[in-house]
C-alpha cells in the first residue's frame, strides 16, 4: 500500500483476531479535495484486492 500511495497505514485494533483486522492509514495535505480523493483510491484499491470485504470506514478530517 505504502508503495502506491502516500499512506501511512497500520493495523490499529483486532490484533489477536484471526478472522477480521481493523486498519488504519493517515494522508497529509493542505488539500482537503486532495485528501479525500486519495482515501477514495485507497479503498477502491482494498476492495479490488478482493481479499477482504470493508464492512465500515470511518474518516475524520483535522485542519490546522
Amino acid at each position: 500500500m505504502r508503495n502506491s500511495f502516500p499512506v501511512s497505514i497500520a493495523e490499529v485494533a483486532e490484533n489477536d483476531q484471526l478472522r477480521s483486522a481493523a486498519i488504519g492509514f493517515s494522508v497529509v495535505g493542505n488539500d482537503g479535495a486532495y485528501v479525500n480523493s486519495v482515501l477514495d483510491k485507497v479503498l477502491d484499491f482494498i476492495e479490488d484486492l478482493c481479499l477482504a470485504e470493508i464492512i465500515d470506514q470511518h474518516r475524520e478530517l483535522i485542519s490546522l
